[in-house]
């Protein structure tokens, strides 16, 4: 038997993974006979998911994963590029030497995943760890998990985007430019390139033309 806390682990992952898709009804019988486990406990783990917007509930409905809501991600977009223009002109010229070998490490890791045959899941760890050790080194690790806690919507709208192989190149691309700047201290080029980074898609038809039922009306 499953406990509460792996079958709610398990379901974000699902549903961040698009395995469960936006839409996607969440039936109690089907999960509890999935899980082996009671209504009440189980009810627990849909009621956390519906607080962390993971899945919405509907009265005639029943529970169903939440569709991907773009004003969600557009505040989303916005808190990170606020806070990474901020961060990076900041390490500019105070990168320690360690925390560009660590950058550059990962960079090169970003390189091989493109190439594997399971690229994109191993690629958007890596892509993960790269914001993430931006935020560490500049001791700000606290704000990068409060922006992952409110991840749902963002985290299934970038992995739609980066489905296609160079996408992925074009990321590590910008991420080349990321360190570039920091290790060369042009902090003047940093606020259109974290813009473009993170906001270039944002505008973008591409979710509509192709995933129109996994977006919020």
């Amino acid at each position: 038997m499953s406990t509460k806390k792996d079958i709610l682990n398990l379901l974000k992952h699902e549903i961040l993974n698009l395995t469960l898709k936006p839409g996607t009804i969440l039936s109690e019988t089907v999960l509890s006979e999935r899980f082996q486990i009671s209504r009440t406990p189980l009810r627990d783990v849909l009621k956390q998911l519906s607080i962390e917007s993971y899945i919405d509930v509907y009265p005639k409905k029943g529970n169903l994963v939440s569709y991907v809501d773009l004003e969600s991600v557009e505040q989303i977009i916005y808190l990170r590029s606020v806070l990474e223009k901020d961060i990076i002109k900041g390490l500019s010229g105070s990168l320690t030497l360690k925390g560009i070998m660590e950058l550059k490490k990962n960079l090169e890791e970003q390189k091989n995943a493109i190439y594997q045959e399971h690229a994109l899941e191993h690629f958007l760890m890596l892509d993960d760890t790269f914001h993430r050790t931006l935020f560490i080194l500049a001791g700000h690790e606290f704000l990068w998990k409060l922006i992952k806690f409110s991840n749902v919507h963002y985290e299934r709208y970038r992995r739609l985007h980066m489905l296609k192989q160079e996408k992925l190149e074009k990321i590590l691309n910008e991420h080349h430019m990321i360190l570039d700047c920091m290790t060369n201290h042009e902090t003047d080029k940093v606020d259109e390139l974290v813009q473009h980074h993170l906001r270039e898609d944002i505008n973008s038809l591409y979710l509509l033309e192709n995933f129109a039922d996994y977006i919020r009306a």
